[in-house]
């Protein structure tokens, strides 16, 4: 069947069948963060909404933390037997996954009931892309024309912000089209049952998929992994790979992409109180430069190498997260950060250590949840009287116990705004400041998906690539927005948690800088 087609149809068809698949694996996996702050209001008790967000924000990152299953199953599977097939398998398991997701019953009509069917899809949905990402990169690099690996990968990589774009613009046009309540009633399940239709063609293109040429070659020559996994993690020097690729580039591009592209929503909406549609169009726009950055990126990296542009991303990452976050305070919402620089709250109480897993067990912890709600930084004190606890605002006003009207409206004679006003808020300096993170992300996933496949042998590729893949982007990636907003509650400070990427970022710059090898025109069939 190959034989009628010249390699340039057979490198653009396979260009086609894998980009589309991951497209859907992306749009599929990212629209639940889209609605992360619907969910939460949909499936979780709204007695604790602070807890309701992060258990959203958390039930996104569990699909992450089975990545790796996928990864391991799948990425074994495809060493053994094809990558083929094993892409056709993970594409019907999300497609239908996530049609399942615009039929669940919410939180008001089942329960708990709601949550934990949700959590079972969001585990089928992890444990699918597991077995998509990572596995496409090594498809399609074992594919790419000598001397353009980097320039003909990088665009697998459009997919992500792709998924995430097409699933925002949808968000963003039905909220555009619908009421609030009937956004809330049934709006919410439209992207999800419209993944039906995008499932059919991307199963039309992948059963028309060719085999790699350079698993047919293994094959051909009996010299196929038996045990692929357990070959990956008895070499010392794969093994110091699989652990480069974990701690330093897919640490670094998941890291970026979630802060950027999912965190970033998130905290414009929840944090800086912007209205979520102005929220969700800003960050759409800033997306849509990454496709021509990314592919730019992955161009200049078959010209100067891979190394160089991997740690420029990685430094512009670690140095920029702090600051982009800082301003888009400063010019989306000027009178809270007003309020929060020149007012200070204090919270005087013992035993106030929030825990968004158990309920709230005092009132030192439910005014702290409130202050959180509200985007007001307060500092923690003792309590200045045994079980006594106490709000001072500013140097005279005070709220005893917790009073969360009284409160709320202390706030507001101080200065506090319950929403931005979007006549106030500076668009295009938001819009400029999301685009640093963007270029940062766009320098790492250029040439990434060249690099993932460069660094291994043929033999055991698709799953030495896969599983650090994978561990990394569900571990430290997409787990990043929940520990941000955990950390930001428990400091009392809505920038505290950027610190958690901005370390990791900096750890992955040093390790790439020391351990990172050159791998452009590596010879894939080794």
């Amino acid at each position: 069947m190959e034989a009628h087609y010249s390699p340039a149809t057979i490198q653009h068809k396979v260009a086609i069948a894998a980009c589309f698949g991951t497209f859907l694996e992306w749009y599929d996996f990212l629209t639940f963060a889209s609605l992360a702050t619907y969910f939460s209001v949909l499936f979780f008790p709204q007695e604790n909404p602070v807890a309701a967000l992060l258990a959203s924000l958390a039930t996104f990152g569990v699909g992450m933390l089975v990545r790796p299953l996928g990864a391991a199953l799948f990425g074994s599977l495809g060493d053994k037997h094809g990558r083929r097939p094993v892409f056709i398998a993970t594409i019907v398991l999300m497609g239908l996954t996530t049609f399942c997701v615009g039929l669940l019953p919410t939180y008001e009509q089942v329960g708990l009931l709601a949550p934990a069917l949700l959590l079972v899809l969001r585990l089928l949905q992890g444990f699918a892309v597991g077995g998509e990402i990572g596995g496409a990169a090594v498809y399609l690099t074992e594919h790419a024309p000598s001397g353009k690996r980097g320039f003909y990968t990088s665009v697998l990589q459009l997919m992500g912000p792709l998924g995430i774009l097409a699933s925002t613009l949808q968000v963003v046009l039905l909220q555009s089209l619908l009421s609030a309540a009937d956004f809330q009633a049934w709006g919410w399940r439209v992207p999800f049952l419209l993944s039906i239709i995008l499932l059919l063609v991307s199963l039309k293109s992948r059963m028309n998929m060719f085999e790699s040429p350079v698993f047919l070659h293994l094959r051909e020559k009996h010299a196929l992994s038996k045990a692929p996994l357990r070959e990956c993690l008895s070499n010392p020097h794969t093994l110091g790979r699989m652990a480069l690729l974990f701690f330093c580039i897919s640490a670094g591009g998941s890291l970026l992409f979630f802060s950027s592209q999912v965190y970033a929503n998130v905290y414009l909406k929840s944090v800086v109180r912007l209205d979520p549609q102005l929220a969700g169009t800003l960050v759409m726009l800033s997306t849509l430069l990454l496709f021509p950055l990314t592919i730019l990126f992955g161009w200049l990296s078959d010209r100067v190498g891979r190394r160089p542009v991997l740690l420029a991303g990685l430094l512009l990452g670690s140095l920029a997260i702090l600051p982009v976050f800082k301003g888009l305070m400063h010019y989306g919402n000027p009178a809270l950060e007003h309020f929060n620089r020149e007012v200070p709250v204090a919270l005087y109480g013992e035993s106030c250590a929030y825990d968004p897993f158990i309920s709230t067990r005092n009132d030192c912890e439910r005014n702290q949840q409130l202050l959180a709600k509200l985007s007001v930084s307060y500092t923690l004190y003792p309590a200045q009287a045994p079980n006594g606890t106490v709000v001072r605002i500013g140097n005279k006003s005070e709220v005893a116990g917790y009073q969360p009207e009284a409160l709320t409206q202390m706030l507001k004679s101080e200065g506090w705004t319950e929403q931005a006003d979007s006549r106030q808020a500076d668009r295009l300096m938001i819009f400029l400041l999301l685009l640093f993170p963007v270029i940062a992300v766009a320098l790492i996933t250029g040439p990434q998906t060249a690099t993932l496949a460069e660094l291994f042998p043929a033999r055991t590729r698709y799953t030495a690539v896969a599983l650090p893949h994978n561990l990394s982007a569900g571990w430290i990636g997409g787990l990043s927005p929940f520990m941000i907003t955990l950390l930001n509650v428990k400091a009392g400070n809505a920038l505290s948690g950027m610190w958690y990427p901005v370390g990791l970022l900096t750890a992955a710059f040093v390790i790439g800088f020391i351990f990172l090898p050159e791998t452009r025109n590596a010879p894939l069939d080794g």
